[in-house]
């Protein structure tokens, strides 16, 4: 039911047993006897690396999507590619850092009507003009915005977005509903307009730049980027990656931007989306396309990005570990309790100090 990993080079990804990087030895049985006894309806897969080792791989049979298309049920395993949602948000805010360091697209502090000068009326709008590249990053807009709803629903305002034919023009028309910067409100939109302002910045589409200056750089060969309506990469939403590659994301992360030595993302840039921007709830916090947040246990942070149905990506610095999480349930109201509840119960517990 389940794969572990063998000493030696998986991808690229040098192994080892969970006892030899500090993990429980029977971390991996035990997430296979919880499937089994279906507590964790809807995993797909989980990775663990520790010290730059993965430890721990197991796959598990479900029904995927391929951005809300069902797809047929079927074994998941190391080289199949996975809906990873709004993780994409994610990569999206490490394309625009190393779009940002080439000079393509305008920094944090500069003014979205400027970016954006075909929409006069972001000039006009008293509220609107007040908007900074930083309020899009952070999702401090200021619109009303409602992603609330499932997002099979066509009144979710990332569905309508989607389905509207022109992102941008979607996104600039909402109306204000506070003044930017005020409150965090989640929001597809902001992601779009950043992958906007990249393939303008760029002049390259967005799953080209990703795979030129993100992906190819990382041994990431294997990815699809599903296109909407208007034939554009879905930057909120759209990405299907393998786990082992997403897990090579969060392993980037811990080394501050580096692969195998290799400088991919400048560090500055990961310390700068790491920075808390917004409080979303006691414990939980935003910073630049990712979420935030601290061990129970210490206090001590992780960084996280989320997606629709459980998809889940955790570095976390202190414990040198990185954790993968797919699963399938999509657009069911509960599906966040399941990786909160492997990771409290199974993840965490299995770690020993090393």
């Amino acid at each position: 039911m389940g794969i572990i990993a063998s000493p030696g080079l998986v991808t690229g990804w040098p192994t080892a047993r969970p006892e030899d990087v500090g993990l429980a030895a029977d971390l991996g049985s035990r997430l296979d006897h919880a499937f089994g006894r279906h507590e964790y309806a809807g995993l797909h897969g989980f990775l663990a690396v520790r010290h730059g080792m993965l430890a721990v791989e197991r796959y598990y049979p479900g029904q995927d999507e391929r951005w809300g298309t069902p797809l047929p049920d079927y074994a998941h395993g190391p080289a199949l590619l996975h809906d990873v949602r709004s993780i994409t948000k994610s990569i999206v805010g490490l394309l625009y850092g190393l779009a940002l360091h080439a000079g393509q697209v305008p920094a944090a502090s500069e003014k979205l009507a400027d970016a954006f000068p075909e929409y006069p009326h972001l000039k006009t709008d008293p509220l609107k003009r007040r908007i900074t590249i930083g309020h899009v990053l952070s999702m401090r807009m200021g619109l009303k915005w409602d992603e609330s709803l499932a997002y099979d629903d066509p009144a979710n305002a990332e569905i309508r977005m989607e389905t509207s034919g022109d992102r941008v023009r979607f996104v600039l028309e909402q109306p204000m509903e506070m003044r930017s910067g005020a409150e965090w409100v989640y929001c597809g939109g902001a992601t779009a307009l950043l992958g906007a302002l990249i393939e303008r910045g760029t002049g390259q589409r967005l799953e080209d730049f990703a795979r030129e200056r993100l992906f190819a750089p990382m041994g990431i060969e294997a990815f699809e980027w599903v296109q909407g309506v208007d034939g554009r990469a879905a930057a909120s939403s759209g990405l299907r990656l393998t786990a082992r590659d997403l897990a090579r994301i969060g392993q980037m992360l811990l080394d501050r931007g580096s692969w195998n030595g290799r400088r991919i993302v400048p560090s500055s840039w990961i310390t700068t989306s790491m920075k808390p921007r917004a409080d979303v709830e006691a414990t939980l916090r935003y910073g630049y396309q990712w979420w935030l947040g601290q061990l129970a246990s210490n206090g001590r942070p992780w960084y996280a990005a989320f997606g629709n149905g459980g998809q889940r990506l955790f570095a976390v610095p202190s414990l040198k570990m990185v954790v993968v999480i797919f699963a399938g349930n999509y657009n069911q109201p509960d599906q966040w309790k399941m990786p909160i509840k492997l990771m409290s119960k199974i993840v965490i517990p299995s770690v020993r100090e090393r």
